[in-house]
């Protein structure tokens, strides 16, 4: 049994990376606010989320180990350089805007540590805040220039981060169904109409197709041939599915904690979201689940930038390997970027929690480009014979080519109707 798991992790190593940009801090907290919103019916979107994910991150794996080139190397040897550059620019816009909610988590995580210690005012003014993602974002720039062999440790570090994570959000599903035994429901009696920003989120930070591109350079990068990847699908589609399921253990737990409840506040901040574990841990839930959000923010916060700096290195022909130079410099700029974004988000008056949820619902607005960037290159005609793509992923991600569309339309709308209502 325990060979078994050790043969397991080993082989969903790739999968385990993209899974720690899934769930990160904006999974956490934007299922948490759906949970509240919308009730169980949200399972289902997170459902039909997860299995386009599965298809996105089967296709860009095959593709990664079908063709000689990297994927952005492909498209501009077909289309040009300038539509490799474009779908590298989205793609690190996309990155920009996960990385500044990774940084506004780290904040979210941090407040109520400190809340309770001395007057609390450490974290009290932006300019303090600003200073604590300084030192972090320097302190991973540095991890980035000095640590040797990059990618093994970081695949060491996400599977630590994310087993841990699933353990303890596992945890917290059994603590709470147990504690909803015998209880009653505190039906709401207000119709108030439900923010879509947080269900839009949640679509956004589980069918990432941003981390589910990058999946055909992490094939590359662990050296996988086409044989590979015949063995490793069901354990990578193994993979995702367990990112899947605790983020509907976390839905879920919201669910029968907060929806439908009279007395249910709204959801701004990361102790308002903590409450659903006091009935097991009392006024130590806010501790333990800020420790559950900086485990998210830290599992995607370096991962995430690299997606960006890779990925537009390779937009520009200047490789993308992470012992190369340029993507190293990239990433740098995608962790300053973040880093910016979030600093400015600080000094508005908005709950930390909506922020986050807004920065991932945007990130919706790149993912069409990106899908159709995959099923070109997955349709081309001299795919044949054991290059074919198989039938059920191409389908699969045609389906998801439309949600797509359909969710950056409404993430477009909505974003513009609140911004000028």
């Amino acid at each position: 049994m325990i060979k078994r798991l050790k043969e397991l992790i080993g082989k969903i190593g790739p999968t385990i990376i993209v899974a720690a940009v899934v769930l990160g801090p904006g999974s956490i907290l934007t299922s948490s606010r759906v949970g509240a919103d919308f009730g169980f019916p949200a399972w289902f979107v997170l459902a039909l989320s997860t299995f386009l994910m599965i298809g996105m991150v089967a296709l860009a794996a095959r593709l990664g180990v079908t063709y000689q080139r990297s994927l952005c190397e492909e498209l501009a040897a077909r289309l040009g350089r300038g539509a490799s550059l474009f779908v590298g620019l989205v793609l690190f816009l996309v990155v920009a805007l996960f990385q500044s909610s990774n940084n506004l988590a780290i904040i979210a995580g941090l407040e109520p540590l400190v809340e309770d210690v001395g007057d609390g005012s450490l974290l009290a003014g932006t300019g303090s805040r600003v200073t604590v993602l300084v030192v972090i974002n320097l302190f991973v720039a540095f991890c980035l220039f000095r640590v040797r062999s990059l990618y093994s440790q970081i695949e060491r570090l996400m599977k630590i981060l994310v087993l841990v994570m699933i353990c303890a959000f596992t945890g917290n599903l059994i603590v709470v169904l147990f504690g909803a035994v015998g209880s009653e429901s505190i039906q709401s009696s207000t119709n108030e109409k439900r923010d879509l920003i947080p269900l839009l989120g949640m679509i956004g930070t589980t069918f990432s197709i941003g981390g589910a591109f990058y999946q055909g350079y992490l094939v590359r990068e662990k050296g996988w041939t086409l044989a590979d990847w015949k063995r490793g699908l069901g354990d990578s589609i193994f993979g995702i599915c367990v990112l899947g399921a605790v983020t509907s253990f976390i839905l879920i737990t919201s669910v029968l904690t907060f929806h439908g409840r009279a007395d249910a506040i709204e959801l701004k901040s990361v102790g308002d979201v903590a409450r659903q574990l006091e009935p097991l841990f009392g006024k130590g839930a806010k501790v333990i689940f800020s420790f559950g959000i900086m485990a998210g923010a830290f599992s995607s916060f370096l991962i995430n930038a690299v997606i960006g700096g890779t990925i537009l290195s390779d937009s520009l022909g200047k490789g993308w390997r992470l012992s190369d130079a340029m993507p190293r410099v990239l990433t740098c700029l995608a962790l300053v970027i973040g880093m910016g974004v979030a600093s400015w988000s600080l000094s508005g008056a908005s709950g930390t929690v909506t922020l986050i949820t807004v920065a991932q619902a945007l990130t919706v607005l790149g993912l069409p480009m990106l899908a159709a960037a995959l099923l070109y290159l997955g349709t081309r005609k001299e795919l044949v014979g054991d290059k074919k793509i198989p039938g059920w992923i191409l389908g699969t991600c045609w389906l998801g080519f439309v949600v797509a569309c359909v969710l950056a339309v409404k993430t477009a709308l909505t974003v513009w109707g609140k911004a000028f209502a």
